[in-house]
């Protein structure tokens, strides 16, 4: 069956909107409201307080990057959320980028940057995954959340024990109320 000349027309520029929106940028927002319950999320007080997380750019980074991992270490669980994992991280992506701007890093080095917080948050990814297999993720925390200063043992537990029932929060919550941004 052919289309009429109306819908081709409509249907051609549809095609080049959306073409023009991935040139210069237009991101899809499906993303956003999960991207800002878990920024929200990981700039609780708590975490910084009781959890002795840094309140600095690289402690705030740290936790964002914490929360959205175990975000999406639930989402790969259900094969009917890669699309929207894969926008969540893209989301975190455009983040960085705009924060790195804001800061002051230049356009010539923000890609390098950026690579460099994909690979961080991909080792999370791999950190947290392990150690969650494994029965601990102290390792994991020690590492990636104070980069290898103890924050002593009341904090770490704090963060481990919020950590751990944040995640059983996720595994309770329906795929569909995370990717709307209702986290748990």
């Amino acid at each position: 069956m052919r289309m009429n000349a109306a819908k081709q027309g409509h249907a051609l520029e549809t095609l080049h909107v959306q073409w023009i929106a991935k040139l210069f940028g237009s991101k899809d927002e499906e993303a956003l409201p999960l991207y800002n319950a878990v920024v929200a999320r990981a700039r609780a007080p708590h975490w910084y307080e009781a959890g002795q997380v840094p309140d600095t750019v690289d402690g705030r980074f740290d936790m964002v990057a914490t929360i959205l991992a175990l975000v999406l270490l639930r989402l790969e669980n259900d094969p009917a959320a890669a699309g929207p994992s894969a926008k969540l991280a893209e989301r975190f992506v455009d983040d960085m980028d705009g924060q790195l701007r804001q800061i002051g890093i230049g356009d010539i080095v923000v890609g390098k940057h950026i690579g460099k917080m994909m690979s961080m948050l991909g080792g999370r990814l791999g950190a947290y995954r392990d150690g969650l297999a494994a029965g601990s993720i102290d390792t994991a925390l020690l590492r990636n959340l104070y980069r290898g200063d103890s924050p002593g043992a009341a904090a770490l537990a704090h963060a481990r024990e919020s950590l751990l029932a944040f995640r059983e929060s996720l595994a309770a919550a329906p795929t569909d109320a995370l990717i709307a941004g209702a986290l748990p």
